[in-house]
């Protein structure tokens, strides 16, 4: 069970550490990429706990999750490409999408999202997910229930992504099930295609 505290920072910590417990219990039995799953679980959990300490801030946080996500994602796009010599490259957003959600996803985060709720204009769907290894086993503490999104490094990670393939898009959060949802709903909306050029970074 996930363990209360006042701070919110501990709130966190706590309910990772119920995590490590069951992974030294039952090591033997866990093959190499599920402890490698949970442990990064963990850290991730951590890692949020300490940003909430830094900024006391939800809504920065939220800011600091999705450009470290971005940085991670124009990097992390080349690894992707290197693994699947397959994938052509996207000129259209419903191939980025399909591509996102059948193999981006399912190679760094073992799952994959439905693509749903397209709009009329074909520039903007929702990705679906009925699970989320980064929010497995974390409660959020009331003072973040509303307006922290846990899992927003996320939305950077896409975006960044998509840029590298000259895609500009915007990424948010819609619904969480750690917000009581029946699922997590990430939105995906393109702005433009963007020049062949590198981008900067954000810092």
């Amino acid at each position: 069970a996930v363990v209360s505290t006042q701070s919110t920072g501990n709130y966190f910590i706590q309910s990772n550490l119920s995590l490590q417990h069951t992974m030294s219990r039952g090591r033997s039995n866990m093959d190499v990429k599920r402890v490698s799953s949970e442990l990064f679980t963990l850290t991730y959990g951590c890692m949020v706990a300490q940003l909430l300490r830094d900024f006391e801030n939800p809504d920065e946080v939220n800011k600091q999750l999705d450009k470290m996500g971005y940085n991670i994602g124009v990097r992390l796009i080349e690894d992707f490409l290197a693994h699947t010599p397959g994938v052509k490259r996207c000129t259209q957003l419903e191939e980025a999408a399909e591509v996102l959600a059948k193999q981006g996803f399912r190679m760094f985060l073992g799952i994959v999202p439905e693509i749903k709720n397209w709009n009329s204009a074909r520039d903007e769907f929702s990705l679906i997910l009925t699970e989320n290894p980064l929010s497995e086993f974390v409660e959020l503490p009331p003072t973040c229930t509303d307006s922290l999104w846990y899992s927003n490094m996320i939305c950077g990670v896409i975006r960044g992504a998509l840029e590298m393939i000259q895609m500009d898009v915007k990424c948010w959060f819609v619904n969480d099930t750690l917000r009581g949802a029946d699922a997590t709903e990430i939105r995906v909306k393109f702005i433009k295609i963007l020049e062949d050029a590198m981008p900067a970074g954000e810092d």
